[in-house]
């Protein structure tokens, strides 16, 4: 245990340095002047926070060992000697749940999680039914992000005639939203009695669900003559709340056909920006997709980005369940998931992609 305390110290010594060194970086007026070298910076520093706090702890947990064990070896009182071996035993329990600590801490890290979260959710089977399901999607989400107090904006949300949902786009804002509701990417299906079947006959439905990171800077270039921006008056379902200004923006990226729509701010510039930060996230992803490609056979297994064409979660009306098929999770309790409460399936999600990271590693 000594020699695998001492190599994990060894481990994060470099992080500890670079997080101090960083400190002092970020604290100086030439590089607070430079906006994106600052933010950079501050975003590897804050990366290296948990790791240098636990080489600290490790160091002193593993100084305190030594100490405790030359002063057993010196003891001579028959009480202090029992005292100074229980302090041994707590301390090397510490340190071997310190090293667990750091071997997580040390896998490789989703250089976006710590970004705001775009979700977008669309009907699929099931017509009106799925319509219908994609709104209480909808409504989880939001209530999982209130839980989360995360902020919610719905920047665009296409509605059917009796109320669901063709598509939407939600952006969630808060710290760590996109490391927790990435695992939400893939299809639902949903099996309930719709309100307009007559037979009482239950009735399968899905619905996808993407979830991007929202990224502030990107390594290539959008270029004016790759877009055409279209104006138009925002409106609801049915007709309903229509906007007599042209405030919503259509902005199509040419060389891929991207579209992407917001028409939830009153100011056509707000919507613009919006709607540039959505298609931003929607390159982002698509050039990640074509660097990831070859190496798609052995990610399929690994759920950081979520495969949209596999069936990750069913919702049983009739029996009140809810099962994660990813982890074989399921609850009973089906109200309380669509009112939010979805950590238990998220927390599956990150320990089977850890277990399974820690295995390859």
């Amino acid at each position: 245990m000594e020699n695998l305390s001492k190599e994990f110290l060894m481990k994060t010594e470099k992080s500890k340095v670079r997080f101090d060194e960083l400190t002092d970086l970020i604290s100086r007026p030439e590089i607070i002047a430079d906006n994106r070298g600052w933010k950079a910076l501050v975003k590897e520093r804050n990366s290296l926070e948990d790791l240098a706090a636990a080489h600290v702890e490790l160091k002193t947990l593993v100084e305190n060992l030594e100490g405790c064990e030359k002063d057993l070896a010196t003891e001579t009182d028959s009480e202090m000697k029992e005292l100074f071996s229980n302090e041994i035993y707590d301390l090397r329990d510490k340190i071997d749940q310190k090293v667990e600590d750091i071997k997580i801490l040390l896998l490789p890290k989703d250089e976006n999680d710590d970004s705001n979260a775009i979700l977008e959710i669309r009907s699929a089977a099931g017509g009106e039914e799925s319509a219908l399901f994609s709104l209480e999607l909808c409504r989880m989400y939001s209530h999982y992000a209130d839980k989360n107090r995360w902020k919610v904006e719905y920047i665009d949300m296409s509605e059917t005639e009796i109320g669901g949902v063709k598509e939407a786009t939600i952006m969630i804002k808060g710290k760590g939203a996109y490391s927790r509701l990435k695992y939400e990417s893939g299809v639902h299906r949903v099996q309930r009695v719709p309100e307009t079947e007559s037979q009482g006959r239950i009735h399968t439905s899905t619905a996808t669900v993407a979830c991007l990171p929202e990224v502030e800077e990107v390594d290539f270039e959008i270029l004016d003559k790759d877009l055409r921006i279209d104006v138009f008056h925002s409106g609801g379902a049915g007709g309903q709340n229509v906007n007599k200004v042209e405030t919503a923006i259509r902005i199509t990226y040419l060389p891929l056909n991207i579209v992407v729509t917001c028409q939830d701010e009153r100011s056509q510039l707000k919507n613009k920006e919006k709607a540039m930060n959505i298609l931003k996230a929607k390159l982002y992803d698509y050039y990640q997709e074509q660097r990831d490609k070859e190496y798609r056979e052995d990610r399929k297994s690994q759920v950081g980005r979520g495969n949209r064409n596999e069936r990750i979660r069913t919702y049983n009306y009739p029996q009140g369940r809810v099962t994660d098929h990813r982890t074989n999770l399921s609850s009973y309790d089906l109200e309380s998931v669509l009112n939010g409460d979805l950590d238990q399936f998220i927390d599956a999600m990150i320990i089977k992609e850890r277990t399974e990271m820690l295995a390859n590693a």
